[in-house]
């Protein structure tokens, strides 16, 4: 992603000069340097992607199905909760993913390029459409029957994948294109949650939704009070909203883009105040009468600590998330999903179907 090699220059600037360590030169450095790529993100998800359809059709295909099979509990007592491993990685580690993607579209919102509402009635108007359309055509070809109820099958589409391939292709797709298909996305897979939600799933268990509404006004009462701590925001979003949402029967990553618009988007010390501090406190540590010795003094540490707090103050709480939530996403998240939900399997004859005269004609 663009960010990780903005990050990737500014640390080399601010690092080149210093003293490097056998471990920074020999792994360390190497790791930022692949890290910091535009497109590793995009080569290691789809990397995961054909290990995933590589092991379905192994000889080890069974072994890989019933890995994503197995059951994980968490809980104590008679409050356990029991789910597939599978399970686990959709509803729960693509939460995290859906909670980076909400801070981005929280971001983009307040100071990018859907700044302008109107900017981005165009995306969710797609997004909606591209539910839309899809369920119109099969329910024209399937106006009864059994088969009528599967209209919103065609409606959902892979966010994960689709983001994947944009960012794979680094600078040579535009920014606004990225945010354009970002939000379209989020529209598109949010609406076909919620049908699945409520046209699919068999039972919603009102009174665990109602408790997510409490802590989802616990997040916002917070927001508004200036709660600044993502401790705390953690806590009522996955102990709380999250986990409610879980415990409902609706699709749990919506917890998580509703909990993304609750992080403070503000600052506590501007960008003036921010510079004359700095300034005092590195002239103060300038002036601090030092050790002799590696360790810092009493004064030093408390400057440090000074300058590490303002620092702090300077920044968003949306901001630091996504910050030190993307490398997580983008090399852990992803491609743990690619690994659990691309696994295709295909038949053993499928060569002679594409070459035979079945798929010449279009019939296959």
């Amino acid at each position: 992603m663009r960010r990780f090699k903005g990050i990737s220059d500014a640390r080399g600037v601010i690092f080149g000069s210093m003293e490097k360590t056998p471990i920074d030169i020999y792994l360390m450095d190497p790791l930022a340097n692949f890290m910091g790529q535009q497109t590793t993100s995009g080569i290691v998800l789809f990397a995961s992607a054909l290990v995933a359809i590589i092991m379905a059709n192994s000889p080890w295909a069974d072994e890989y199905a019933r890995l994503w099979h197995h059951k994980l509990s968490v809980g104590y007592d008679d409050f356990l909760i029991s789910n597939t491993l599978h399970h686990w990685i959709n509803d729960g580690l693509m939460a995290v993913f859906f909670f980076v993607i909400g801070l981005e579209l929280k971001r983009e919102v307040m100071a990018g390029e859907l700044r302008n509402p109107r900017d981005a009635v165009l995306p969710i108007a797609a997004g909606l459409g591209g539910m839309l359309l899809p369920a119109l055509i099969y329910i024209a070809f399937n106006p009864s029957g059994a088969t009528h109820d599967g209209w919103g099958i065609p409606m959902a589409t892979d966010i994960a994948f689709a983001l994947g391939i944009v960012y794979l292709l680094g600078d040579r797709v535009p920014l606004s294109l990225k945010i354009f298909l970002t939000a379209l996305a989020i529209a598109d897979d949010l609406g076909a949650v919620l049908v699945i939600a409520f046209f699919y799933t068999s039972s919603i268990d009102l009174v665990s939704l109602a408790v997510g509404g409490v802590f989802m006004v616990a997040l916002v009462g917070s927001n508004l009070l200036g709660v600044r701590n993502v401790v705390w925001y953690g806590i009522l979003g996955i102990g709380g909203l999250w986990l409610a949402f879980l415990l409902s029967g609706v699709h749990a990553t919506i917890a998580a883009v509703l909990a993304a618009f609750t992080i403070p988007a503000t600052v506590k010390i501007s960008d003036n105040r921010f510079v004359e501090r700095i300034h005092t406190l590195v002239t103060r540590f300038d002036r601090a009468h030092p050790n002799d010795v590696t360790l810092v003094t009493d004064e030093q540490l408390q400057i440090l600590d000074d300058i590490r707090t303002v620092a702090r103050f300077a920044l968003t709480p949306l901001q630091r998330l996504e910050h030190a939530m993307h490398p997580f996403v983008a090399f852990v998240v992803m491609p743990v999903f690619a690994l659990a939900n691309a696994g295709i399997t295909f038949p053993s004859d499928v060569l002679s179907h594409i070459t035979g005269p079945g798929w010449s004609s279009g019939c296959w």
